[in-house]
């Protein structure tokens, strides 16, 4: 089912995006980029804005995915509601940490926003989670559910 693809791809996705993410904040290059949404140089970084600009490429992919996933999961009827319900978390959680990161950069990584910023990527994180095992729990369409008699 694509459903299952799509949502372990967003996770998978999503986990590398957490993982940069860390590394630019423990590194601290999150302001070697202070425009927001561009490096100064446009679409074709500098080396001095690689790292910084990776993260933007992949958050930003990040999006599209979750968003794309949402899509998906809202235009089917037969997955669960806790599915539903769990994928517009998360579309509103990836919108939310789009504009949150721009804020961080503006505000030049305030620490409040900084620690904002992780705690909303955790909720995201645990949305998109949620929604692939949803997606791995679902039986693939026409199958009949099978049920044990006792003899």
């Amino acid at each position: 089912m694509i459903l299952k693809a799509l949502s372990f791809g967003t996770l998978a996705v999503l986990f590398s995006l957490i993982f940069i993410g860390g590394y630019v904040s423990a590194t601290g290059v999150g302001l070697s980029c202070p425009d927001w949404p561009l490096c100064p140089q446009g679409l074709m970084p500098h080396e001095d804005f690689i790292i910084e600009y990776i993260h933007r490429t992949v958050a930003a992919t990040t999006g599209l995915l979750v968003l794309v996933t949402t899509g998906f999961v809202l235009k089917s009827r037969q997955v669960p509601r806790g599915m539903k319900l769990a994928s517009i978390i998360a579309a509103g959680a990836v919108v939310g940490q789009i504009t949150l990161g721009a804020v961080v950069i503006v505000e030049r990584l305030h620490a409040v926003l900084v620690t904002t910023h992780l705690g909303l990527g955790m909720v995201l994180f645990s949305m998109v989670l949620m929604t692939t095992i949803y997606a791995f729990k679902m039986r693939p369409q026409g199958k009949a559910v099978e049920t044990s008699q006792p003899a």
